[in-house]
């Protein structure tokens, strides 16, 4: 190879970089008018972290102890079951129509889970794991600006008085009582393939679940994705430290529209689409809605 075709092959690798490295200009993408936020109810559980919408209710999924999954009513929030899953700090929760799909977070692994009882089915490691970093031009990091009185108390875990609030997941230079690194976050189930979003890679990812490989992904907006939801064809991602939901083209992964929530409503963290409604979850005790 002559020096001419190394610097030709070497530039066309570098264009072909930046768009999948660089931070997306979101400032370009088109903002979508929505209805306001409306505080629906209180979460069974008092670290909401995860959501999904079905038939049968509206699945939330708690980051507190226990990590508990519950099936509440949509109209108030009551109830129908709950129960301890074998997940740990977990994030996001869907259903294939037989047994829920939960990102264990903090294990770094994805787990199917029975729906009746929360007992493991199977357990996944989660492709593009690791530490949150930091980029030039990201986001700060984001917590809920719902005032005091309006939250839900969590149980003051013992020693945890002196610990500094932890925003946006474990960050490289933070100290985690188990091995650095993060897991998926929100999770969908569409056509037999199960889709989730992992900050540290900042990706979406289609996975077959049946060999578990890797079939499709693509870049999200910035490193705090969250929530999943279907809104015909295109999946909605949540991000919140951006405090918005990005629409993607799943074939593309272009950022076709987006909506932008303002500075004092509840920070969106699990998120899923029901009835031409957008449900999301503060994880300060908080299920919120509005009309997309």
């Amino acid at each position: 190879m002559n020096r001419r075709d190394f610097v030709t092959i070497t530039a066309a690798a570098a264009a072909a970089v930046p768009a999948a490295a660089a931070i997306a200009d979101i400032s370009r993408i088109p903002a979508r008018k929505v209805g306001k936020v409306e505080i629906a109810f209180k979460s069974p559980g008092v670290q909401p972290n995860g959501l999904q919408a079905t038939k049968d209710g509206l699945w939330i999924m708690d980051q507190g102890a226990g990590n508990r999954a519950h099936l509440v009513n949509f109209d108030d929030g009551k109830v129908i079951r709950g129960f301890e899953t074998e997940t740990q700090s977990s994030s996001g929760i869907t259903f294939d129509g037989e047994a829920l799909w939960i990102g264990s977070t903090y294990s770094r692994e994805i787990v199917r889970s029975d729906a009746h009882t929360g007992k493991a089915i199977e357990r996944h490691f989660t492709p593009g794991a690791g530490v949150i970093y930091r980029m030039a031009g990201d986001a700060t990091a984001r917590s809920s600006p719902v005032p005091e009185n309006m939250r839900q108390k969590r149980p003051v875990q013992p020693g945890s008085e002196s610990k500094k609030k932890q925003v946006g997941g474990f960050q490289m230079g933070q100290v985690s009582s188990t091995a650095p690194g993060t897991g998926a976050h929100g999770q969908e189930w569409r056509d037999g393939k199960l889709w989730f979003c992992v900050p540290p890679s900042r990706e979406v990812y289609r996975m077959n679940p049946k060999e578990w490989i890797v079939e499709k992904k693509f870049p999200t907006a910035g490193n705090r994705p969250h929530g999943l939801g279907w809104e015909g064809k295109y999946l909605w991602v949540a991000d919140s430290n951006l405090n918005a939901f990005f629409k993607h083209d799943p074939e593309t992964g272009e950022m076709v529209e987006k909506i932008q929530l303002a500075d004092n409503d509840p920070l969106p963290h699990g998120m899923t689409i029901w009835n031409g409604w957008m449900w999301y979850c503060d994880d300060i005790g908080l299920v919120s809605k509005f009309k997309l």
